[in-house]
C-alpha cells in the first residue's frame, strides 16, 4: 500500500492557487449552492458543476474531502483483500478525480484509469490537476450522462463517490447494476447523513443479490443489524481546511471532519474485519468503550480495561472505523 500523506499533499499543492483569479464572493457563492446540492437532492437533467467557477470552488472546497473518504473506504478494502491490485480502474461521476487520487494514493503500479462524468468543465479541470501526479497522466477524461443509458467496460474495480445522491431512483438503480455487471469489485461513498446511509444500504443490498461479497465496513454480507429509522453507519476523516473552507464557514480551526457512508464489495473471497468500530472510542479511567458491529451479525459495546493488557492499549489507539481487533503485522 502507497504512502497516504504524499498523495494528499500533493494534491493540496495543486489546489492551491486554483482561485486565482476568482472573486471571493463569486467563489462562496458556487460553494453554497454546491452545498446544498450536496446535502439535498439534484435532478439528473442538471449538472451539479456549470462552469468554471462552480468547478473551482468545488475542487478548493470538495475535493480534499471526498480524496479523504474515498481513501479511508479503500484502505478498508484493501486491508480485506491483501492480495489484490486493480489493473483497471473506473470513476463512475467522477468530477475531478478525487477518487483517482484516492485509489493511486491506494495502489501503486500502472494501471488504466477512466473518469466519466457529464460536466465537461469538471472533466477538464480535473485533467489539468491531475497533471501533477505522475501516476495520474494517462487517464482518460471522457463526458457520459450518469443515468439509464451508461454504458460502462469490464474493468477490476469502479467507484461511485458522491453521485448516488444526484440521481433519481431509477437511474441508481441502473447505475448500481451497470457497475455489478462491469467491475470485479465496486466501492461506493455517500454523504454520512441518514439519507446517505439509507443510498448505501440499497446498493449494498443490490450488490449482494448481484453475487457480490461485502469487504468492508461490514463484517459480513448478511442484513444490516441496524433497525432502519433509529440510526445509521457512517464514519469520519479529518481534512485540513483550506482558505476557501475558512472562508465559507468561519473560524480558526486548521481542520474539519468529514462525515461518510460507504460500502466495499467483490466478485473474488475477501477477509472482511471481525469486527468495525462503528462509534468514536470513549476513553475513561482505566477503560475504553467500543461500539462494534460485528460477524454474527449484531452490535455490541465491549469494554476494554488495563487487565487486557496489549489490548488495552491497542484499544485506546483505536479510531471510529477501525478494525477490531487490531491485525498483527
Amino acid at each position: 500500500m502507497n504512502d497516504p500523506v504524499a498523495p494528499a499533499e500533493t494534491l493540496r499543492a495543486a489546489l492551491a492557487g486554483l482561485l486565482d483569479g476568482l472573486p471571493p464572493r463569486q467563489a462562496a457563492a458556487a460553494v453554497d449552492r454546491l452545498i446544498a446540492n450536496y446535502r439535498g437532492a439534484t435532478p439528473t437533467h442538471a449538472p451539479i458543476l456549470r462552469d468554471r467557477a462552480d468547478v473551482a470552488a468545488y475542487a478548493a472546497y470538495r475535493m480534499p474531502a471526498t480524496f479523504e473518504a474515498v481513501r479511508a473506504a479503500l484502505d478498508a478494502f484493501a486491508e480485506a483483500t491483501p492480495d489484490w491490485t486493480p489493473s483497471g480502474h473506473i470513476d463512475v461521476g467522477g468530477g475531478t478525480g478525487a477518487a483517482t487520487w484516492a485509489v493511486s494514493a491506494t495502489w501503486s503500479g500502472p494501471r488504466d484509469v477512466t473518469v466519466l462524468d457529464w460536466a465537461e468543465p469538471a472533466l477538464a479541470l480535473g485533467r489539468e490537476i491531475a497533471a501533477a501526479n505522475p501516476a495520474l497522466r494517462q487517464v482518460t477524461w471522457q463526458r457520459s450522462r450518469i443515468g439509464s443509458a451508461l454504458s460502462i467496460e469490464s474493468t477490476d474495480l469502479v467507484t461511485i463517490s458522491y453521485v448516488l445522491n444526484e440521481l433519481d431512483e431509477g437511474d441508481r438503480v441502473t447505475l448500481i447494476d451497470t457497475a455489478a455487471s462491469a467491475a470485479q469489485a465496486v466501492v461506493i461513498v455517500e454523504p454520512g447523513t441518514p439519507d446517505g446511509y439509507t443510498r448505501i444500504i440499497e446498493a449494498r443490498e443490490r450488490l449482494i443479490a448481484a453475487g457480490f461479497r461485502i469487504a468492508a465496513p461490514c463484517p459480513h454480507s448478511a442484513a444490516c443489524p441496524i433497525t432502519p429509522g433509529t440510526d445509521w453507519c457512517h464514519f469520519s476523516t479529518r481534512v485540513s481546511r483550506s482558505s476557501l473552507h475558512r472562508q465559507v464557514k468561519g473560524g480558526s480551526l486548521a481542520y474539519e471532519d468529514e462525515k461518510f457512508a460507504y460500502v466495499a464489495a467483490a466478485r473474488f473471497p475477501v477477509t472482511p474485519a471481525p469486527a468495525r468500530v462503528v462509534r468514536k472510542p470513549q476513553i475513561r479511567k482505566g477503560q475504553v468503550l467500543l461500539d462494534l458491529c460485528e460477524t454474527h451479525p449484531a452490535l455490541n459495546r465491549t469494554t476494554v480495561t488495563k487487565r487486557h493488557g496489549d489490548l488495552y492499549k491497542a484499544a485506546r489507539d483505536a479510531d471510529w472505523g477501525d478494525a477490531w481487533p487490531p491485525v498483527d503485522d
